[in-house]
């Protein structure tokens, strides 16, 4: 009897994992889960004591570092019970900060902390690239295994990258790549995939000089309770808002311009009750991408991005406005997009899921509802299971949802889907959905049990998808 328990087991398992699989059958199921997911995230509270950071010697001349400055307020204010680190009115240089529990960095209006081109500035940490575990140059702002951490106030986080620094390390000419100059990211990231294929324990996975991977700008890893308000952030090196692995994240009325390579607005990596809002982007790459790690670090920490609320955004250029993936092994759930408005010619695609069976993981139950987009280029609703290599694990898409959805001028293709025969786009529903100025109707291949209600593309009612 013995021999066949493994085989119960795992029956029981994929009879109890297929049961909680139940798609909406009404946008009101989505709306109710919104109502009662925004009672969860809340932004923390924070000790009313202000650290100014000149009290610590920093000088805001724009050429005086104050790494050390920003490291004295910031222990100090943790140390007595939290409060606001306070950057004045200046420009102030700095290598990498980090944030312990219990400090909101505040800038004030007319404040910019503008971060140090010297990658020696940057000590190496435990961090992600790409959704790859490894030790690498710090974020420019970091934090481990916080709790309480905020960065608020209406004055600037200026990366200071350019073509001429970190940029032309992702190695392509039109960022500044040439020959004759030291630095791409290319053998690097080669090696990083070597290390994850074959389970190197990340701790042994050391980057940092030498090998010309960029970091990211704000990453908070395995922290709880991360609030970003009011910022404008811009010039990053890679990613702009990447948090990891954290719960309870509400970002508010941030601004994000930063069109470097690689330059995503804000990666929400494997967290948990996450919330943007109110928010704007102007991106060299996603405006938003909500992601889960890379292949066998995905899969192998097996945390899914869970429970996000993407509200009231604006997104300009980018290649997608709305996207899950393509780092999205762990799988994604409960994703909500709602009273967002997109608009630019060098937009690529409204809402896309992007993902391949070297990741696999299931990406399920997401609400896009009352968008309105201007211009696109390719397609309002872009699937693809086919992007980067192949592998072997296949994966799954089911239960997407876009209603109340208008485009005032389409690009190539309202619906644009690209999967497996095995795996097909499964309980795709649309419905109210206006759009106008598309070249071609659909593109699909493989989809099942799709519903659309009241979708017109140019005029005409558009009733099925079929290859």
């Amino acid at each position: 009897m013995k021999k066949y328990i493994p085989f119960l087991f795992a029956l029981v398992l994929s009879v109890s994992v297929s049961a909680q699989y139940k798609p909406w059958t009404s946008a009101k199921q989505p709306l109710k889960e919104i109502k009662a997911l925004k009672k969860q995230i809340k932004a923390p509270k924070f000790r009313k004591a202000d650290y100014l950071i000149t009290d610590f010697g920093a000088v805001g001349d724009g050429k005086t570092k104050n790494t050390e400055a920003f490291r004295k307020a910031i222990e100090k204010c943790s140390a007595e019970g939290g409060g606001r680190v306070v950057v004045p009115n200046g420009v102030f240089l700095t290598g990498a900060i980090y944030l312990e529990s219990n400090v909101n960095l505040h800038l004030t209006d007319s404040s910019t902390i503008l971060f140090s081109q010297d990658s020696n500035d940057y000590p190496i940490v435990f961090t992600r690239w790409e959704g790859m575990e490894c030790m690498n140059y710090s974020s420019l702002i970091y934090a481990y295994e916080e709790e309480n951490i905020a960065i608020t106030g209406k004055g600037t986080l200026d990366g200071n990258s350019d073509l001429d620094n970190w940029w032309f390390w992702c190695g392509a000419t039109k960022y500044g790549y040439n020959a004759s100059r030291p630095g791409r990211q290319n053998p690097a990231r080669a090696k990083l995939h070597e290390y994850m294929a074959n389970r190197t324990p990340a701790r042994e996975r050391i980057f940092g000089n030498g090998w010309y991977l960029r970091p990211n700008f704000v990453q908070p890893y395995k922290s709880k309770n991360f609030y970003m308000a009011d910022v404008l952030v811009k010039n990053s090196p890679m990613w702009n808002l990447n948090p990891v692995l954290c719960e309870n994240v509400l970002i508010e009325r941030v601004k994000v311009i930063s069109h470097g390579p690689n330059n995503d607005g804000f990666d929400p990596e494997a967290c948990k009750n996450v919330w943007i809002k109110d928010s704007y982007f102007d991106t060299g790459d996603d405006c938003i991408a909500i992601k889960s790690g890379r292949d066998e670090d995905g899969r192998d920490i097996g945390r899914p991005a869970e429970n996000h609320i993407i509200e009231n955004c604006e997104m300009k250029d980018g290649h997608g406005g709305v996207v899950i993936g393509s780092e999205i092994a762990g799988g994604a759930k409960n994703i909500y997009a709602i009273e967002n408005v997109m608009d630019s010619k060098n937009l690529d695609r409204a809402l896309r899921i992007k993902t391949s069976s070297s990741r696999g993981g299931i990406i399920e139950n997401v609400f896009f509802y009352n968008t309105k987009v201007g211009a696109y280029k390719e397609a309002a609703v872009r699937f693809n299971m086919h992007y980067e290599k192949p592998g072997n694990h296949i994966p799954t898409i089911r239960n997407i949802w876009v209603e109340n959805l208008t485009v005032d001028k389409g690009g190539k293709y309202a619906v644009f889907s690209d999967a497996y025969e095995s795996s097909p786009v499964t309980d795709f529903t649309m419905i109210n959905a206006k759009m106008v100025g598309v070249q071609i109707p659909y593109k699909v291949d493989y989809m099942k049990n799709v519903t659309l209600k009241n979708v017109t593309v140019n005029g005409q009612p558009l009733t099925e998808l079929k290859p």
